[in-house]
């Protein structure tokens, strides 16, 4: 008899831990952080997806292959297709944009350009020598998958909101965040997809 009102005790104390644990955890990381310039602190709110990809368990746990799948689906359904019909632009501009890694910070003024810095996790441009690994790299991008439909509304998509595909993915959401704007997503889509530019070289 005891035992049991001991287990019981103890099962009906773990939720209050729980919120317990999550309180403490929302005032060190209001603590850790100011809002300052544009950067406030609604940046700490996480939406459906960051909550899911936040919690390590969920990475590796096939018993959330389902929850997954509907983040994809969830993050699916944000993107939108170019309004002029247009995918591809300059890609003079979309190097421009690759390169940058300004914008959205407390320092940068709000409104001005954002880069997509991507040249911090994928090589593109052989002539680059300095980049990350931590995605594919992206040399001959067009010219290894070719310039069909598909792969040009793939590539637009991915770019727009990677988490459509990858519900945990490293890359950040551009569109979905409105980190770039529509042409600039075209820019770099020219930058991977135009035979002129030189990553199709």
């Amino acid at each position: 008899m005891k035992k049991t009102i001991l287990i019981s005790a103890t099962l009906l104390a773990l939720p209050l831990a729980s919120a317990q644990a999550q309180s403490a955890y929302d005032k060190m990381m209001k603590s850790g952080f100011e809002a300052k310039g544009q950067a406030g602190l609604d940046r700490l709110d996480q939406d459906e997806t960051q909550k899911f990809c936040s919690d390590s368990k969920n990475l590796s746990d096939s018993k959330t292959d389902a929850k997954r799948a509907e983040i994809e689906k969830i993050n699916m359904a944000t993107i939108i297709q170019p309004s002029d019909g247009k995918y591809i632009g300059d890609w003079k501009n979309g190097e421009k944009i690759a390169q940058s890694g300004r914008g959205a910070t407390w320092s940068d003024k709000p409104g001005s350009a954002v880069g997509g810095g991507c040249y911090n996790c994928h090589q593109i441009n052989k002539a680059e020598i300095s980049y990350g690994n931590i995605g594919p790299s992206l040399w001959n991008y067009g010219k290894m998958r070719g310039y069909s439909k598909e792969v040009v509304e793939y590539t637009w998509n991915r770019i727009n909101n990677s988490k459509a595909y990858n519900a945990c993915s490293n890359m950040p959401r551009f569109a979905h965040f409105k980190l770039l704007n529509e042409k600039q997503i075209q820019d770099v889509m020219a930058l991977l997809l135009d035979p002129q530019s030189p990553v199709n070289k």
